[in-house]
């Protein structure tokens, strides 16, 4: 019964590792050497618009971190897929390289439509992702996922199509965040200011003066693997997204903690710089046509949530 409960306790042990060090290796990299970060890891509520919690030097000493997260990013895409009627015809000849499948009949599209650019598919088709309700920015368990512009068309085609837009509803959902909120700010003893860091709608100027400018994000994980999904958000959030050089994060981030607790390194910071590194990076398109696009899909994208605020409200009094 001991030898038990000591194997469960290093087994524990060995899990905290693993995942703490997925946030420190890859999250902390972005507080030293970049402006955005963001971990659905953690999660806080507030009376004001719910970007998330305000944590004082949690990751990063004498830095704030800010985190958010969307209810369903990888689980709606798969809930897309596999809830499609063609979804198994592909899946019998992708087997597990299906985005890879998908991304190649959208870039054949591109060509057989002569569209413009890629995201342009989804001209006809709006996907609102708040299939599990949303998390952040608005809080709102009770919201729900829209599609908008089915036709009866099975193919695979069409799934392609609306794989893409679902991509694109995730990042237009990434994009109020990373516009209005820096990540990491430098914490500050000032009692004003930190009430104006709880209050966050009710003091723009707090942003003015000690918010940092958002014009980097870190991608990890298995999405980061999807060059389609990358490059969709980089357009969209209009930020270049870094990915790390070394693809198992967990494991490096479990071996910066183990660097640190050893006294190999005095801190965080200084394993993180040793350890750590950017790899590739993704650029936002530079043609102002898919800027102007992505801008009139987003409007769409808000109109889906206020319209759903509107169903809410009206079936509501139906039913006192």
């Amino acid at each position: 019964m001991e030898s038990v409960v000591s194997m469960t306790r290093k087994l524990f042990a060995i899990a905290w590792f693993l995942s703490v060090g997925l946030l420190l290796a890859i999250w902390l990299y972005l507080a030293a050497n970049c402006s955005f970060q963001v971990s659905g890891a953690h999660f806080g509520q507030s009376p004001n618009l719910c970007l998330m919690s305000l944590i004082s030097c949690s990751m990063v000493p004498e830095y704030w971190l800010t985190e958010g997260g969307q209810s369903a990013t990888g689980a709606l895409l798969d809930y897309i897929i596999e809830n499609h009627v063609a979804s198994p015809r592909l899946a019998n000849r992708a087997a597990s390289q299906i985005f890879e499948l998908l991304n190649k009949i959208l870039e054949s599209m591109v060509q057989d439509l002569n569209s413009p650019f890629l995201a342009a598919l989804t001209e006809d088709i709006h996907v609102l992702p708040d299939f599990h309700g949303n998390r952040s920015p608005i809080a709102d368990p009770k919201a729900k996922g829209v599609v908008c512009g089915l036709t009866l068309d099975t193919s695979e085609k069409q799934l392609a199509l609306l794989y893409l837009a679902t991509v694109q509803g995730i990042a237009y959902g990434t994009l109020v965040p990373a516009t209005l909120w820096s990540i990491a700010i430098p914490m500050v003893t000032d009692i004003d200011t930190l009430l104006a860091c709880g209050g966050l709608s009710k003091n723009p100027l707090f942003f003015q003066e000690h918010a940092d400018i958002i014009d980097t994000l870190l991608a990890c994980g298995g999405l980061s693997k999807n060059p389609l999904f990358l490059q969709e958000h980089a357009d969209i959030v209009g930020c270049s997204i870094v990915l790390p050089r070394e693809s198992e994060s967990v494991l490096l981030g479990a071996a910066i903690l183990g660097a640190v607790a050893s006294k190999k390194y005095s801190s965080l910071s200084d394993a993180l710089k040793a350890l750590n590194a950017a790899g590739q990076v993704i650029h936002p398109a530079k043609d102002p046509k898919v800027k102007k696009y992505h801008d009139a899909k987003y409007r769409i994208f808000r109109q889906l949530y206020e319209q759903q605020l509107s169903h809410r409200s009206i079936m509501a009094q139906a039913l006192a």
